[in-house]
């Protein structure tokens, strides 16, 4: 628990390490603030010093306080009002109306289309998904494929914006595991199929389970997403009648569906090849529901299946690019390589530059 690992926590006891991260992307997101926004800037390089006082922070626990209030006096403790509803990105509620925003079309975000009442039937799920399996190379060649490795970059936050080695293994059903080179040591995210672990050097720990619920169900869409023949199981309750939307100029069609552990994505699907484009998962955190968004593009032949080479995952509190170069289709890959990894070590600062 985030108590047990954190020093000076007053508001938000009793929840996982990885939910009060996911809390503080929620804030960072209303807010448009990044760590040492609320937190000292030696934080960054010392952890001890995420608990000193500083007069925002202490702002932040008075404004969660205020808002759970209003939620319980007005909506009967229903979560009707987060920081995001007023804040919207900025760090004072803005109190004037914006006749920029009133009197021009802001560009569309696709994210936030949702089911409508009496929203369009057609096409139906399986049609959707039908012509997905069929986009990629058709539903024989998928069984064929039963395991790859996939090598190329990636960079993000975590690798201080600079591209660095990456590599994905995978193997059916739903076994996937990623490994980030990064200057500090490796970053490593498994999923067995069942279970899951990401071990990483600059988390509060050096190795964290992946929980039940949004978690879990990420990562197993993500694992059977490498291996889409059977995309109907990976998801249930699916469900049609989205608006039209478009993402970067190209129509979409939206396909939602439920999660084991009961969490909710979208998935985008090009309305004229049939590739997934993108894919939006969902969160919950004690302040606000988190989304995550995975971009698709870039789609390369491999042994006959077409596969994304180009992977952008974008959440509250970073993103990821991941560039890959090569694909090696059904090869031999030791189990080990599923199994929980052990604990990040940092690497010493003398080998960071090497």
């Amino acid at each position: 628990m985030v108590e047990d690992v954190f020093k000076n926590v007053q508001v938000m006891k009793g929840i996982p390490v990885n939910q009060f991260m996911d809390t503080m992307g929620f804030f960072s997101a209303a807010l448009g603030l990044n760590c040492t926004g609320c937190h000292v800037a030696e934080s960054l390089q010392n952890l001890e010093k995420f608990a000193e006082d500083i007069p925002r922070k202490r702002m932040a626990r008075n404004m969660i306080r205020m808002v759970d209030e209003m939620n319980r006096a007005n909506f009967g403790g229903r979560r009707a009002l987060t920081c995001y509803t007023c804040h919207r990105g900025t760090q004072v509620p803005e109190t004037i109306p914006s006749l920029m925003e009133q009197y021009t079309v802001p560009p569309e975000d696709a994210n936030r289309i949702e089911i409508v009442p009496d929203g369009p039937a057609q096409p139906a799920a399986d049609q959707i998904l039908d012509k997905y399996i069929l986009a990629l190379g058709g539903a024989q060649r998928l069984a064929s494929l039963t395991s790859y490795v996939a090598r190329g970059t990636i960079e993000g936050y975590d690798t201080y914006h600079v591209k660095v080695p990456v590599e994905i293994y995978a193997r059916a059903p739903r076994q996937r595991t990623m490994v980030s080179h990064t200057q500090n040591g490796d970053t490593v995210t498994v999923f067995d199929g069942q279970a899951g672990w990401i071990a990483a050097a600059d988390k509060p720990l050096p190795l964290l389970p992946l929980l039940p619920g949004p978690e879990l169900d990420a990562a197993r869409l993500d694992a059977d997403l490498g291996f889409p023949g059977g995309i109907r199981q990976a998801l249930t309750q699916w469900r049609v009648g989205f608006p039209v939307t478009s993402i970067e100029d190209e129509e979409m069609n939206i396909v939602q569906g439920i999660g084991a552990g009961k969490s909710r994505f979208k998935l985008y699907f090009n309305a004229k090849t049939g590739l997934l484009a993108r894919q939006v998962r969902y969160a919950d955190t004690p302040v606000g529901i988190v989304p995550t968004q995975v971009d698709y593009s870039d789609y390369r032949e491999v042994a006959g299946v077409k596969m994304p080479f180009h992977i952008v995952i974008t959440w509250t509190d970073g993103q990821s690019d991941i560039q890959l170069t090569n694909v090696e289709p059904n090869v031999a890959i030791d189990a080990a390589k599923f199994a929980k990894p052990a604990a990040a070590v940092v690497k010493p600062r003398a080998a960071r530059n090497q």
